[in-house]
């Protein structure tokens, strides 16, 4: 048996999201930043590495309110996740859905994440796996859509 029960961990997994879709919705990453331990540690395999939960704070803040093209990203749903009690880790899927370009299409690319909960409704690390050709492509024809979208 792990060190947490999994309704525990389930229980803060969901908090995670609902701060997660918070701060999607209002650009203050502030609450979901809380969801991490103090002195946890981010890899983020195009941006990179983060330690702490006020770098983590600081890059949701820059790169999904402030920069391009993270600030057009609309919503973050997770399509599945799995917890394994044992460790303490949720493994997840989770979609970086566009902004409406327009004309109503949907323009999203997925990721994979491992969060390690370090009880109190935190989590010590997290890791981001995705392809940045596909997110790349993704972005291309959101833009495509966007333009035309903008000539009607």
């Amino acid at each position: 048996m792990g060190a947490w029960s999994r309704e525990e961990i389930e229980a803060a997994f969901s908090s995670y999201v609902a701060a997660a879709d918070d701060g999607a919705r209002t650009g203050d990453w502030s609450v979901f930043a809380q969801h991490f331990t103090e002195d946890c540690f981010y890899k983020e395999h195009l941006i990179g590495e983060m330690n702490g939960r006020e770098e983590v704070q600081a890059f949701y803040t820059r790169s999904m309110v402030k920069e391009y093209p993270g600030n057009c990203i609309a919503d973050f749903p997770i399509e599945w996740h799995i917890v394994d009690d044992e460790r303490g880790w949720v493994v997840f899927q989770a979609w970086s859905v566009m902004a409406d370009p327009g004309d109503g299409s949907v323009h999203r690319a997925y990721n994979f994440s491992l969060v390690k909960y370090a009880g109190n409704n935190q989590f010590s690390y997290q890791e981001d796996i995705y392809n940045p050709m596909t997110f790349g492509t993704m972005i291309g024809d959101w833009e495509t859509a966007k333009l035309a979208a903008e000539r009607t």
